[in-house]
């Protein structure tokens, strides 16, 4: 019985040390920034190739169009589609690189989910740096555009699913599971 509290304390300090930091950096009626800031125990090379090459193994399906993050993929190299595969031949462009640094930093332009649909534009900014023996991955998404009432009424909204995004990545990353165990 000690045994399993001993790993039940472990496992929640890990899945704590994981824990992403997320802000809304600014906010007015024409747009925001949202920042969303966690140390990751892995190598930054580690991190990045996790996040280019298996973004179907931690992006939530819940926030897909398919229902299903196995149909995402981010194509590494400049100008490559971070795209989703839908039935029937669709698909959606939900991002694409702009500025490929691997192991240190991607850049991606482009409106994520709903936001496609309010003719807004926005440009995530991930970057990978070496911290405390493993990564500060840093992501930043500033959004512009028009919605009546102002986009500042969705900033808060996006900041929560940039978060939930990359702490399962972390998660991904740490333990093998997007989600916590």
């Amino acid at each position: 019985m000690i045994r399993i509290e001993a790993r039940s304390v472990l496992s929640a300090f890990l899945l704590a040390a994981i824990a992403a930091q997320a802000e809304v950096v600014d906010s007015s009626s024409t747009g925001f920034t949202v920042r969303t800031t966690l140390t990751i125990q892995a190598p930054p090379d580690d991190v990045y190739r996790k996040f280019i090459r298996n973004v179907g193994d931690w992006w939530s399906p819940d926030h897909t169009f398919s229902g299903d993050s196995h149909n995402l993929s981010i194509e590494e190299k400049a100008g490559g589609c971070f795209c989703e595969k839908l039935p029937n031949g669709g698909g959606v462009r939900h991002m694409e690189v702009v500025n490929l640094a691997p192991g240190k930093s991607v850049t991606l332009s482009g409106a994520l989910g709903p936001l496609q649909t309010m003719a807004a534009t926005g440009t995530m900014t991930v970057q990978f740096t070496p911290a405390n023996g493993g990564t500060k991955l840093t992501v930043t998404y500033a959004v512009g555009g028009y919605l009546p009432g102002g986009m500042n009424a969705l900033a808060s909204a996006v900041d929560a699913v940039i978060a939930e995004q990359f702490t399962r990545l972390g998660n991904y990353v740490l333990h093998g599971a997007a989600s916590a165990k």
